[in-house]
């Protein structure tokens, strides 16, 4: 099938001080959510000056892009859309289609199937064609990638340079802390989300040598009652060193492609944290970013669609599929609590 363009699909996060309250205020829409709850969330971005990284993330993310496609092939030209900030999904679609583009292939900054990740994309896709009207773009989503050898290959680089900051003599004994964003236990039980991690924690760790490190979760939100995906990031550090045997820990963010707010406060702020006060030594390896295999691995991604390329990857699962079921990620038959997905930038 010929494709005229790849669009870049995203979260989307505040550029200013001046733009969280509005940016949250999107995220919020529709949703009961007091005042102050979003307030408490606002002071995270203003606690980095007002801006998420998302947004340069994905500038960057582009530019790798433009020299991959326009080096190797095939030469699409790149739009970028957000879900939640500019540029706004909607207005790129318009523009594409000012631009006479038919058809273009979607790539969605998340790696993992779920309701959030996956498919509220989809459905983000098809408002913003529906609000285009007559000649909006057909978007086609490229399929996720949690076990494909780009993903694999660059997260275990990026965590392999993270041992590589602990003393030789210590290297073997520390231990690895893979962490994902938290989701409540009625969307995970929708979806393949915490299947697909342990996959990708297991294939990471045999890329390394290694035993596979635990898969903890973090940037929970919602009330107490809820039941969402433990165990905590905190919790296992308390656990390890509790354990008496832990000196050293490497945290990979593993779920996030992107070194984003969350990573930045819950990550390098509040386990750092924890971590010095309890003496730990801790070293956050980053996320695959615009490592180059990541950045092949998406033109990869899109000769599949375009020219009929191997699907591959690794473990036995296989490949996900090019074309979600209608039913695939459902919303969870649960209501999740509005409070729950304030200012997550699920990527």
């Amino acid at each position: 099938m010929e494709y005229h363009a790849l669009l870049i699909v995203s979260f989307g996060g505040p550029e200013q001080p001046e733009d969280v309250v509005p940016f949250l205020e999107n995220v919020l829409r529709g949703k009961d959510v007091p005042p102050e709850r979003m307030l408490e969330v606002a002071e995270h971005y203003y606690h980095f000056g007002g801006k998420s990284p998302i947004n340069d993330h994905n500038r960057a993310l582009i530019s790798a892009l433009e020299i991959e496609l326009n080096t190797h092939g095939p030469t699409l030209p790149i739009y970028w859309g957000n879900r939640n900030w500019h540029p706004m999904l909607g207005d790129t679609l318009r523009r594409m289609q000012k631009d006479g583009i038919r058809r273009a292939l979607a790539f969605t900054t998340s790696a993992f199937g779920s309701y959030s990740g996956c498919r509220q994309y989809r459905e983000d896709l098809d408002r913003a064609a529906t609000e285009t009207g007559a000649g909006a773009p057909e978007i086609h989503k490229l399929r996720t990638f949690h076990n494909h050898p780009g993903f694999i290959a660059a997260m275990a680089d990026q965590v392999r340079m993270g041992l590589d900051q602990i003393p030789e003599s210590r290297r073997a004994s520390a231990s690895v802390i893979f962490t994902a964003h938290s989701i409540p236990l009625s969307m995970a039980e929708t979806s393949p989300y915490v299947r697909q991690l342990k996959e990708s924690c297991r294939l990471v760790s045999q890329t390394l040598g290694r035993t596979s490190g635990a898969l903890v979760y973090q940037s929970r939100s919602g009330p107490p009652k809820q039941p969402w995906l433990e165990p905590d990031v905190g919790d296992c550090i308390r656990q390890l060193h509790a354990g008496g045997r832990v000196t050293d820990i490497v945290i990979a963010p593993i779920g996030f492609l992107s070194d984003h707010m969350e990573v930045l406060y819950d990550l390098d702020t509040e386990a750092s944290a924890l971590c010095q006060a309890l003496g730990i030594n801790v070293v956050r390896a980053s996320t695959v970013g615009v490592h180059p295999t990541f950045v092949s691995m998406i033109r990869e991604l899109i000769l599949e669609r375009t020219n009929g390329a191997e699907r591959r990857f690794l473990g036995s699962t296989g490949p996900a599929f090019d074309f979600c079921a209608a039913d695939c990620c459902p919303i969870p038959r649960r209501p999740i609590n509005s409070a729950a997905v304030v200012g997550k930038e699920i990527t």
